[in-house]
């Protein structure tokens, strides 16, 4: 299944997006439309390729999955905004954004 790449190029996604993340913006597809609008983007953190789901609302959680489709932390929301605390320093070491798709709904 192809996910629109939002990065410039009109493109598909690379085919090595993981499951789950296709996954995931299938389901955020069939949601009601959330204001801000639903993206999904991959960035370079840690050495790897990780993909972050923003939450619907600052009090649950965001995700960041790794390529094995592995949640590895949730960066920000929750009751503090600051997420699991597990990976605290995602914002500032994260590059290399792509978005993979962005709810134009």
């Amino acid at each position: 299944m192809a996910v629109q790449n939002c990065s410039g190029n009109g493109g598909d996604a690379s085919p090595d997006v993981p499951t789950c993340v296709i996954e995931r913006i299938e389901r955020l597809k069939s949601e009601p439309v959330r204001n801000p609008p639903a993206y999904v983007a991959s960035y370079q953190y840690g050495g790897a390729t990780v993909y972050y789901v923003p939450s619907a609302a600052g009090d649950q959680m965001s995700q960041l999955y790794n390529e094995e489709c592995e949640l590895i932390c949730q960066p920000d929301g929750g009751l503090t905004g600051r997420g699991d605390g597990k990976c605290a320093d995602f914002f500032e070491q994260r590059t290399h954004e792509r978005i993979l798709w962005r709810d134009d709904r």
